[in-house]
């Protein structure tokens, strides 16, 4: 296994740190429900409305039997706004539960569209198990805002503005005792809200950096075992357990401070009302009715002051995941880059003469963010290929930060097959990627039958292309639903005669559900030069005028590579082709090899003259191996 598949496999790569998100950043998502959230919000106001009135009641109730007078209806209206706050609650729960739901929805919608469309450098430089994290773990959190904090902060917020202002109409002395606990409470709450926020970016961090951990030794166990790093693995991934786990206590620990100061704002105030209160009973100041209706009142203000401090929890905890989200978002996507090419670049006059691709003095490096995720990948691939006594082979991570191709200049002939050779590390698969333009050259130009390929939009250009990647790919599922991933309208006949084609008949023989049949996860049901003939067949499907086939033979045996040689030359008959080769006999009846030594061009030509003039294919011919 390469360690470029490896690395993509796995995602390895320094984790970026997100920036913090603002409340602000928050609304958008919550607008997208405003209509709910207004009917929650007048819900909220008409179950204030019933709370607030029962206390009154509860009052004159008291006074009614005080002073020996029937309490009529009193007591049936008082029933009843027990009941009607209680459907006016329950309602409003429903609505805020969806809306969380929706919420959560919406914004994985969001995050999955912009993942899939962003530039392959960005895959190149993240963890892949980071980015699953924010569309599952992140977007979890926004829940919490809505169906524990924001919108029945709300609610509690009407609450403890009509209880303070009955209050205040009640007893100003009482208040203002009152209003000091309070106070010291609020203070301390907003201490430390910050440090929940902050430790919150960091957990979810961890929990990215955890899932990376996690895919990455599942998606290479087989490396893993071989290499009998199985306990090392395992530490390594449970030392990230821990380091969140710790993180979350340490959460914890600030959340158990928040929560129990409105019990004790609550504790303390009622022992004031109590016995300052009685005195003032006493004292002939306020009578044993408005005492108990303060009280209720006080209970009224204190648990809305409970709530908002959980939502304060709540949304720290949110907006440490926001800006997860957030910075995803805000990335631009490979669509955004097209119309930013396409303001630099115009496209040429047409030239039905021009060859089908040209490079003039291409030259490229990768990205710095690249580069120091495939550093960082190439030191953990070395560690586990040591324990396995193999050789690491890759151009993107043996000198990751030198140019990898510097002034390469070759023209590929409409209708001709074109060679790649060279040793590892050479720029081979880089040409490939920058042809699919998965990658933009950092000087010269790549031309597509005449035009600046940077003029195409991405799509247009890789509808050209049929692409075979080194380490040809399988996706979980069957084997129709990989043929189809280029070609949907494909029929079932089409399928199985381009199977037959590159000699998978037997693949559909053995299984009774013959397109149907599953292929497993990473298409562990089937051989490596099963996989490898099963990429080239759906590339062969999509009937591309130009095939890109990078290796595709080198997991195939001498019978069924030289059935895929024949298979591949009755499709390319009035196709262009470009293979990167791995055996000389895949190369020698090409129109044009071009040798690549250091990101250069040392050679071009046909085998006969190459083996006249190039020492560095020479001596690959020599042994046989171009790769």
């Amino acid at each position: 296994m390469s360690s470029t598949a490896t690395s993509r496999r796995r995602g390895r790569g320094a984790p970026q740190d997100g920036p913090r998100a603002t409340f602000r950043q928050l609304l958008p998502f919550l607008f997208e429900h405003k209509r709910t959230l207004v009917v929650v919000a007048v819900l909220s106001v008409f179950g204030a409305a019933t709370s607030l009135a029962q206390p009154l009641l509860v009052g004159q109730v008291i006074e009614a039997v005080q002073s020996d007078q029937g309490l009529g209806i009193l007591v049936w209206v008082l029933v009843g706004l027990v009941v009607v706050s209680s459907i006016i609650s329950g309602y409003q729960h429903y609505l805020l539960q969806r809306t969380g739901t929706a919420v959560v929805y919406s914004s994985r919608r969001k995050l999955i569209s912009r993942i899939l469309h962003l530039p392959i450098s960005e895959f190149d430089a993240r963890r892949t198990g980071d980015l699953v994290s924010r569309v599952g773990t992140d977007t979890t959190l926004l829940y919490a805002v809505l169906t524990q904090g924001l919108a029945d902060a709300v609610g509690s917020a009407i609450l403890f503005l009509g209880a303070l202002i009955a209050m205040l109409v009640i007893d100003p002395v009482l208040l203002l005792l009152i209003v000091v606990v309070i106070g010291i409470s609020v203070v301390v709450v907003t201490a430390l809200s910050g440090r929940i926020r902050t430790a919150s970016t960091a957990q979810q961090e961890k929990v990215g950096e955890l899932a990376s951990g996690v895919e990455r030794a599942v998606g290479s166990i087989r490396t893993v075992r071989a290499s009998g790093a199985t306990e090392r693995e395992t530490e390594s991934v449970s030392t990230l357990a821990s380091e969140a786990y710790g993180i979350g206590v340490r959460i914890a620990k600030i959340s158990s401070l928040v929560v129990p100061i409105a019990g004790v704002a609550l504790q303390v105030s009622l022992l004031v009302v109590l016995g300052v209160g009685g005195f003032r009973v006493a004292a002939g100041t306020i009578t044993i009715a408005s005492l108990i209706t303060f009280i209720m009142f006080l209970f009224m203000l204190v648990m809305p002051l409970a709530t908002t401090f959980g939502a304060i929890t709540s949304v720290n905890q949110a907006l440490g995941a926001l800006g997860r989200i957030q910075e995803v978002l805000n990335l631009p996507t490979e669509t955004q880059h097209d119309a930013e090419t396409a303001a630099s670049f115009s496209r040429d006059a047409p030239d039905s003469g021009a060859p089908a691709i040209e490079f003039r003095d291409v030259r490229f490096r990768y990205p710095e963010n690249v580069v120091a995720a495939r550093q960082a990948a190439a030191k953990e691939a070395q560690t586990l290929l040591a324990d396995a006594h193999l050789e690491s082979a890759d151009e993107a991570t043996a000198a990751p930060e030198r140019e990898v191709l510097r002034g390469v200049s070759f023209a590929v002939p409409r209708g001709a097959r074109v060679a790649l050779v060279g040793p590892s590390g050479a720029g081979k698969s880089t040409i490939l990627s920058l042809v699919e333009r998965f990658y933009d050259p950092t000087g010269g130009s790549i031309r597509l039958y005449g035009h600046d390929a940077r003029t195409y939009p991405r799509d247009e250009l890789r509808a050209q292309f049929g692409y075979v990647e080194q380490d040809a790919p399988t996706l979980a599922g069957t084997l129709a639903d990989n043929l189809r991933l280029a070609s949907p309208d494909a029929s079932d006949a089409e399928c199985e005669q381009v199977l037959r084609a590159v000699n998978l008949g037997d693949v559909l023989e053995r299984d009774p559900l013959g397109l149907e049949a599953p292929v497993g996860e990473d298409g562990v049901m089937l051989s490596g030069g099963e996989r490898q003939r099963l990429a080239i067949a759906r590339a062969l499907l999509t009937d591309a005028p130009i095939l890109l086939l990078d290796e595709s033979t080198s997991s195939l045996d001498g019978v069924n590579e030289q059935r895929m040689r024949e298979a591949i030359d009755a499709v390319s008959t009035d196709r262009t082709l470009i293979v990167i080769a791995h055996r000389l006999s895949t190369v020698v009846d090409s129109d044009l090899i071009v040798v690549l030594q250091d990101g250069v061009v040392v050679g071009q030509g046909t085998h006969a003259e190459l083996v006249e003039s190039t020492p560095l294919y020479r001596d690959l011919a020599r042994h046989q191996l171009l790769a």
